[in-house]
């Protein structure tokens, strides 16, 4: 170790509260704490040079759920579960709006479309749709889901699309910029490339071993989502999710954000481009992954997507390729939970950073009442 006093002091010394995960769980923990105790000593552990998870890597969908999601939740929970998933979704979504502002983070409105492979599986899902606006009408005062006609263009796909009305996007990096801007602001201190090995509750305190130094902190708070694994003991697997966006497109008229075979793909227009992401369906296991990278099975598919069924009619060239890795598990419903007497955590967020992470990092803090 070679740290002066000066540094030891001012970053390492007299921590109140010690956050692993600067995504956008671990951050909106630091904000809501230093809204609850403006005098703390806030330190914020990243392992990455950037949010090293999903929190800056996501696709920016501002969303809840597609149709098809939403009625196969409903295979493996009740009524009352995925009511209340959807409408802590939404609160979540409103509140990182009034927490950053829509202009901030690039939001906008241009609604969700879910794309059906055929006839039959689009009659499926609509058979179904008045029961799902029907249970969610006390969260929305109107109905969600909706028809229309083929208006986009797309191919080898059934010529209506459903509708989620309420649905938006975000521009992901303005979005992280803002919630890092707002914290430092606030006084809170961030680490970059600095990863937790452990951490051992000594009396009051929690002692945490990292790769560069080992300090002391009165309160731990785990942020770390898919990468959770090694530091607790809960049911979260990571995810791979592997994304790429073209380069701009002319004359490109596609205008919102899009859902194939039951949000496994994902694409939207932003700046021209396309960005489509997905595919860890076809093959679980090797997605089952903490590693960033691409495969040749998945990257071959989105490509085949973008040719046939998204850009028929265009011609266009992919600028970059890159993957997140979400946390999942058995359950959709997120773990927020105090570990031991001074560690909590806040993981699993199943995909839905975006629309959840500002709630979850709350709800963290309130674990402290």
């Amino acid at each position: 170790m070679n740290y002066s006093y000066w540094e030891i002091k001012e970053w390492f010394t007299n921590i109140d509260f010690t956050i692993v995960g600067s995504g956008i769980v671990g951050l909106n923990c630091a904000l809501n704490l230093k809204l609850k105790f403006p005098k703390a000593n806030v330190l914020v552990l990243e392992k990455g040079m950037l949010p090293q998870g999903a929190s800056s890597k996501n696709a920016g969908f501002a969303c809840f759920g597609s149709l098809s999601e939403l009625i196969d939740d409903l295979k493996f929970h009740t009524e009352e579960e995925v009511f209340f998933l959807v409408q802590k979704r939404w609160s979540g979504l409103q509140l990182l709006r009034k927490n950053l502002g829509d202009e901030s983070i690039g939001f906008q409105q241009n609604k969700g479309f879910e794309l059906c492979e055929n006839e039959s599986i689009f009659d499926e899902y609509i058979s179904q749709k008045d029961q799902v606006n029907k249970l969610l009408n006390p969260i929305f005062n109107r109905n969600v889901f909706s028809t229309s006609k083929n208006i986009f263009g797309f191919e080898k796909t059934h010529q209506e699309y459903i509708v989620n009305n309420l649905e938006g996007q975000i521009d992901t990096g303005k979005m992280i910029h803002q919630l890092l801007k707002k914290v430092q602001e606030l006084g809170v201190k961030i680490l970059n490339n600095i990863t937790v090995k452990e951490f051992v509750e000594i009396n009051e305190k929690v002692e945490i071993k990292t790769d560069k130094i080992n300090f002391k902190t009165n309160k731990l708070f785990i942020a770390t989502n898919g990468f959770a694994t090694p530091l607790l003991n809960e049911n979260v697997q990571p995810a791979r999710a592997q994304v790429l966006i073209t380069k701009p497109i002319k004359n490109l008229s596609i205008k919102g954000t899009f859902h194939l075979d039951k949000g496994y793909y994902y694409f939207r227009n932003i700046d021209d481009r396309i960005l489509l992401g997905g595919g860890r369906n076809l093959d679980f296991r090797t997605e089952e992954t903490t590693n960033f990278g691409q495969t040749k099975k998945i990257q071959n598919k989105l490509e085949h997507l973008l040719k046939t069924v998204i850009l028929p009619k265009h011609e266009f060239e992919i600028e970059y390729r890159w993957s997140g890795i979400m946390g999942v598990g058995n359950q959709k419903s997120t773990i927020i939970k105090q570990i031991s007497n001074n560690v909590f955590c806040g993981v699993r967020l199943g995909g839905m950073g975006v629309a959840i992470g500002s709630l979850i990092g709350k709800e963290m803090v309130c674990l402290l009442d």
